[in-house]
């Protein structure tokens, strides 16, 4: 393995659940084949970074209820462009050319994708969001 593709595509985890067929669109193989592993291999930088989003909003998160927390969490995701446009980038960055290349020949239902599968995975992740102690 010498190029960066090839490294790329080696660093992505497995997902045996992954389904693919005859009958999927272009976008549903994409979101199975790229976006799916992607965000498991990068799931812990994805939970740091919303770590920092809560942060730089001054810890709100901390204060809301259940319910309230899940809606915070898909304002941030799909609201704040900022934000939205960080996490795109995280996601990205582990495109080989070709999946860029298909990428942006449908960028806005991919990036529906790419978002909902963040946010889905931050939701089922909620309870590491606990407020941080403080040492005494």
């Amino acid at each position: 393995m010498n190029n960066r593709d090839e490294y790329l595509v080696a660093l992505r985890p497995e997902i045996p659940s992954i389904r693919v067929d005859e009958q999927m669109s272009e976008e549903e193989r994409f979101q199975n084949v790229t976006l799916r592993p992607i965000a498991k291999l990068q799931h812990d930088l994805i939970i740091a970074v919303f770590r920092n989003y809560i942060k730089k909003h001054k810890n709100v998160f901390y204060g809301l209820t259940a319910h309230k927390r899940i809606d915070y969490i898909e304002n941030a995701v799909n609201r704040d462009q900022k934000f939205r446009n960080s996490l795109k980038g995280i996601m990205m960055g582990h495109f080989t050319i070709a999946e860029y290349s298909t990428y942006i020949t449908n960028s806005s239902a991919l990036n529906k994708r790419m978002m909902n599968l963040v946010r889905e995975r931050l939701i089922s992740s909620i309870q590491v969001f606990e407020k941080p102690q403080l040492d005494l």
